[in-house]
């Protein structure tokens, strides 16, 4: 089995949640500081962008900054934000920089996004002002159909993760990436969708691949894609037919669901190719917990209760299954699982979704945890370590704030 046996207690009707906040406090800070003992900010530590490498784990320590739990140490954690940043920003000029450069989470576009919002924090604005114009120069070469040659529409290199950091740098400083820009990026995904249907005459109105897998996860595939399109709202009005192509294909998205409420990584997996139970892969990556993002964002979008109704099926599904045996992180991790309760807090109100995060989020601390859970390859950066760990444990603090690091659906 891929996780462990959830026996928690659903919480009783009528109680309220009680956060504990100075215990998550010392636990949040304990993980922090081992970070910079474990993972130092040096080029050793720096590849692999926002994902595993410095510019996930600056994104934390910023991240950590922000928030009213920590203002007495705000100076102290934006000090660590600018040294892993500085780092990975000197990574990611050399020559040892091997991430693709355009990329969000595996390149350097992310640490220039990430980069901007730190050196904005400790009040280096014009240090902040060219990492943003470093990164609306990267727009122009997100709008060739195939510019990296495997396909170049998913999350973590495509065209998705650069409408995430222009999303996360326009909300912040305003208009980074002007609106002609965004509109051309977004075309030419609907673009890329449309032709691939084409070529390989799918049933599906929009439909991606990335190394030849019609992946429909949430890192590399569909869900993901469709989501970040679902942020632009200037681009869905000036294209009425992409919006109702984006529609139609979030619905038969919807349709993949399985009875458990989970969807399958591809589409080489629907139906009676669907994994054995005990193989099912319930990932934020991969499967509902980063599906149910795509459907949130429906709901509000759309104000259709199915959609809402689909976020409550992913997170039953969760709750049985999403105590990952992978590790703590946010990718393939416990915290990954536990991020999809405080998205359902946020959409309902119901102190059941906070329970249940706070459970998962004590799961990390058990010694069946520590004993039985595999050690990720990167265990202290941002999508599959600590830092992302952190980053949940965080927002448990602050529920009605809490978003997945760059996945937010309010805004």
């Amino acid at each position: 089995m891929r996780y462990f046996k959830n026996r928690f207690p659903e919480l009783e009707p009528g109680t309220r949640v009680d956060l504990d906040t100075p215990k998550w406090r010392d636990v949040i800070l304990q993980y922090a500081n081992a970070i910079v003992q474990k993972m130092p900010p040096t080029f050793d530590n720096c590849e692999g962008g926002l994902y595993t490498g410095c510019g996930g784990v600056a994104y934390m320590f910023y991240y950590m900054a922000q928030t009213d739990m920590f203002q007495d140490l705000r100076n102290d954690l934006l000090t660590k934000a600018r040294n892993y940043t500085d780092v990975a920003m000197s990574y990611a000029s050399s020559k040892r920089n091997s991430d693709p450069p355009g990329a969000f989470l595996l390149g350097s576009g992310g640490v220039y996004a990430v980069g901007s919002l730190v050196y904005d924090a400790i009040g280096q604005n014009q240090a902040s002002a060219e990492l943003n114009k470093k990164y609306r120069a990267l727009a122009a070469s997100c709008t060739p159909m195939d510019y990296l040659g495997c396909g170049s529409d998913e999350f973590l290199v495509g065209r998705a993760g650069y409408l995430c950091g222009t999303r996360l740098l326009n909300k912040k400083f305003g208009e980074v990436v002007p609106q002609e820009s965004i509109h051309n990026i977004c075309r030419a995904t609907i673009h890329s969708g449309r032709e691939y249907v084409k070529r390989h005459n799918c049933s599906a109105p929009l439909m991606y691949a990335y190394y030849e897998t019609e992946y429909l996860g949430a890192a590399h595939g569909l869900s993901g894609i469709l989501q970040m399109l679902m942020h632009f709202p200037s681009f869905l009005t000036s294209d009425p037919s992409a919006e109702q192509q984006i529609h139609d294909t979030v619905d038969l998205l919807l349709s993949f669901m399985q009875t458990d409420g989970n969807i399958a990584p591809a589409m080489d997996e629907i139906g009676r190719n669907h994994r054995a139970e005990s193989e099912e892969l319930v990932h934020w990556c991969h499967g509902a917990p980063g599906a149910i993002y795509l459907f949130a964002r429906a709901f509000l979008l759309w104000k259709d209760d199915k959609y809402l109704q689909a976020c409550l099926r992913c997170g039953e599904l969760i709750w049985r299954k999403g105590l990952l045996k992978k590790g703590p992180g946010i990718c393939h991790g416990v915290a990954g699982s536990g991020y999809a309760f405080l998205l359902l807090y946020r959409l309902t109100s119901d102190e059941r979704h906070l329970h249940r995060a706070q459970k998962f989020a004590e799961f990390i601390l058990t010694d069946e945890f520590q004993r039985g859970a595999k050690t990720p390859d990167t265990p202290f950066s941002l999508y599959e370590g600590l830092a992302g760990t952190v980053c949940f444990l965080v927002d448990l603090q602050q529920p009605l704030k809490a978003e997945f690091p760059f996945f937010d659906v309010f805004t």
